[in-house]
């Protein structure tokens, strides 16, 4: 891939992943399975790669290569359908912003993410917020499937079941590398989490060249798990304030640590700045990223654990502010990212210009 290095901002700078910080951490979650000297080590491992980097490549992760085929079957034959067929699942049509967003309908930081996708979370009934209740119950409904693929709705909910059950775990091995109650956040999550899938194609370069698939962001959840292509173009703001290629691995995910995770250890674990940069020319690059987010409701208690004297406390963004309530951070997210689904349902949450 070819790799911008024209900004003038260092923080905007890429450098090649042949260079320092060619890979991210590498962690072995089957280690937990291993006896004591294993799962010491893996403890010692995903302390380091989420407090020094935010960012590490998970293997060992159980999920199988049949369970990975059957979805990304699934999702190639989405993107191969009709453009009217997919268009027919518009998110615009969707107050929950469920359903398909076409290139350069989503933007991040205020620019045109190029890429289209499809939004799907929990198979739920419309939650229309009542009065004194808050905006962000909006966010729970049902998803938006293509008529012509049936099975691309059975193959995105087992994904979002089995990834779950991937990140509870990986969340309770990491609480307890950093000396924290392994189940302290699990009440927060249960039968009302609020997970997140997209199913992603980035078709290339932008028309005027830009090279946003999408722009530099943090995640406000838990965790992310990223399935990615062998492609490339997924990039990581490492220590020296680049941007570094994160090479693909087959069969890893690529794991991020979201906000409410630094929020809660008063930034002693780290929500790390990441982007995605458009393939040259008109390569595609698939990508299946799923958040791990607890109930919409969901206060976050700070973290018990034994460093929090060593926390150097919270980044601090005035145009990004963090609220205690998880739901009011992903619905502020969504009326930025989505402004045609914002506008036409959500006018009234806009903060005029």
């Amino acid at each position: 891939m070819t790799n911008l290095n024209v900004a003038t901002n260092p923080s905007d700078q890429t450098i090649p992943s042949d260079q320092p910080y060619q890979q991210l951490p590498i962690v072995d979650l089957s280690a937990a399975d291993r006896g004591p000297q294993a799962r010491a080590l893996l403890h010692a491992q995903l302390h380091s790669a989420a407090h020094d980097v935010g960012f590490f490549q998970l293997v060992g992760h159980g999920v199988g290569q049949g369970e990975t085929a059957a979805l990304l079957d699934a999702m190639h034959r989405f993107f191969a359908l009709p453009e009217a067929d997919r268009l027919a699942i518009d998110n615009v049509n969707s107050p929950h912003f469920r359903g398909y967003t076409r290139t350069g309908d989503e933007r991040t930081g205020g620019s045109q993410d190029w890429r289209d996708q499809l939004d799907i979370g929990a198979e739920r009934p419309a939650r229309i917020p009542g009065p004194g209740e808050p905006a962000y119950w909006w966010l729970e409904g049902p998803n938006q499937w293509p008529a012509a693929l049936p099975e691309l709705r059975t193959a995105a909910l087992a994904w979002i079941d089995r990834l779950s059950s991937v990140a509870a775990r990986l969340l309770r091995e990491l609480l307890t590398a950093i000396g924290a109650p392994a189940g302290f956040y699990e009440p927060v999550f249960g039968e009302r989490a609020h997970p997140h899938l997209k199913l992603v194609r980035y078709p290339g370069s932008a028309g005027d060249g830009a090279g946003q698939g999408v722009g530099a962001h943090k995640d406000y959840g838990f965790l992310t798990l990223l399935l990615q292509d062998q492609v490339g173009g997924l990039q990581v703001q490492r220590a020296d304030g680049l941007f570094h290629d994160v090479p693909p691995i087959p069969g890893a995910f690529v794991v991020n640590l979201g906000e409410l995770l630094e929020v809660a250890t008063d930034g002693y674990l780290v929500a790390t700045n990441h982007r995605v940069v458009s393939p040259a020319g008109a390569t595609e690059r698939f990508s299946v990223p799923f958040f791990y987010n607890p109930r919409l409701d969901a206060r976050i208690e700070p973290l018990p654990f034994p460093y929090a004297s060593a926390a150097p406390g919270v980044t601090s963004d005035p145009a990004n502010p963090l609220f205690a309530e998880y739901g009011r951070n992903e619905l502020k997210g969504k009326l930025r990212a989505h402004p045609l689904v914002a506008a036409r349902h959500h006018a009234e949450l806009l903060v005029p210009a």
